[in-house]
Parts: C-alpha cells; sequence; structure tokens
C-alpha cells in the first residue's frame, strides 16, 4: 500500500475520531419554565410569532434533530441563546424596562428589514419564511404585544 493512500486512511480514520468526539461536548438544549403569559395583541400576532420566532425567541424551543449533532448543535444552542438574551416572550417579567422600551422600538425595524429571523434558519424552517404583507402585521402586533406588558 501506498504511502499516500495510508496517509489518506489515516486522515479519514482521524476525521471519523475527531467527529465521533466532538458529539461528547454538551450543549445547552433545555427550556426554561414560562413565566410571562403572554397577553398577545391578535390570534394573529401570536400565530405568526409562533412560526417565525418562537423557537429563538422564548422558552418553548423545538430542538429539531440537527440540533443535537455537533458542530451544528453549537450554532443552533447559540443562535437560541442569543435570541432569548435578546427578547424572550417566556421572562419578560425580568426584563429591565428600559431594554424592553428600546425593543419595542426596535422590533419593527429588525422584522421589517429582513433581519429576522435569520437566513441561516429558513431553510430548515420554510414556515417561518413569512409575505410582506405578515412580516409587517408581525411587526406591527408585536410591539403592541410589548408594549401592553410594560408595567
Amino acid at each position: 500500500m501506498s504511502n499516500i493512500i495510508k496517509t489518506g486512511l489515516l486522515l479519514v480514520g482521524a476525521g471519523i475520531v475527531f467527529a465521533l468526539l466532538i458529539q461528547l461536548i454538551p450543549i445547552d438544549r433545555t427550556n426554561p419554565p414560562v413565566v410571562t403569559q403572554v397577553q398577545w395583541d391578535s390570534p394573529q400576532t401570536q400565530a405568526l410569532f409562533k412560526r417565525a420566532c418562537a423557537d429563538c425567541h422564548s422558552n418553548e424551543t423545538v430542538w429539531p434533530w440537527y440540533s443535537y449533532v455537533a458542530p451544528v448543535s453549537w450554532l443552533v444552542a447559540h443562535d437560541v441563546s442569543e435570541g432569548r438574551g435578546r427578547l424572550n416572550v417566556s421572562d419578560l417579567g425580568s426584563m429591565d424596562p428600559n431594554r424592553l422600551d428600546h425593543t419595542i422600538q426596535e422590533v419593527s425595524r429588525v422584522i421589517e428589514r429582513g433581519s429576522m429571523p435569520k437566513s441561516i434558519y429558513l431553510p430548515t424552517h420554510p414556515e417561518a419564511r413569512l409575505t410582506q404583507a405578515e412580516l409587517s402585521a408581525l411587526a406591527s402586533g408585536l410591539q403592541k404585544t410589548l408594549a401592553s406588558s410594560i408595567k
């Protein structure tokens, strides 16, 4: 057997071992309890939010099969953590009122300019691909919903 083939087989073997070992790195895929019961401005806003936003912006994340396979699991867990950190409708009560006020102002800009949902999310979640009218309705409804949650 030539050295090139031996080297190739060694590299493939090392790659397989590496791919298996990275599966052992623990990833947090928990859904903490829902603390806030959101008072949605309309059933449409709630449905649109569930379709396009809830996996990253609530404690009701549906963890798909690929969220259990590294290294994709790292990206999914990071995106959920980051999303919950920016806005988590399941725990609005813990959000600083000034930050929530800023979020209310920012939400329509983020949605209507197409930054949310993230483009990387859409291929595996085609239901989250909203029409322009749905994006506008979501942005407006989410602003109203969040504004009514400020005490």
